[in-house]
């Protein structure tokens, strides 16, 4: 089992930058493919990036491509999202998700790990 703790989030105007951090507790966070999702007030929750095992591999959603960067520090059991050229509509409240599977999906399903979730709002 693992625990998830976001930090980071907060008010920025737009055009400006925040790096979210997902520090985890336990001794296998090398074993979880780690994500961010976000869920967006009156909308679904979303996935926004993954990252594998050992950051061999990354996926992003269409909307974010060359703007935000997953990744991950497996000695320091933290999983980052720095996001750039902030938009509006990326305001959101952000979660941290860990997944346990050994099979690699490209923005495939969560796993049943989440943090609390730290607020984003991006003013125009």
């Amino acid at each position: 089992q693992v625990q998830l703790v976001e930090s980071g989030g907060g008010l920025v105007q737009a055009g400006g930058s925040l790096r979210l951090s997902c520090a985890a507790s336990g001794r296998t966070f090398s074993s979880y493919i780690m994500g961010w999702f976000r869920q967006a007030p009156g909308k679904e929750r979303e996935i926004v990036a993954t990252i594998s095992w050992r950051s061999q591999r990354t996926s992003y959603k269409d909307s974010v491509k060359g703007r935000f960067t997953i990744s991950r520090d497996n000695a320091k059991n933290t999983v980052y999202l720095q996001m750039n050229s902030l938009k509006p509509e990326d305001t959101a409240v952000y979660y941290c998700n860990a997944n346990p599977s050994t099979i690699w999906s490209t923005l495939g399903a969560p796993g049943d790990y989440w943090g609390q979730g730290t607020q984003v709002t991006v003013s125009s």
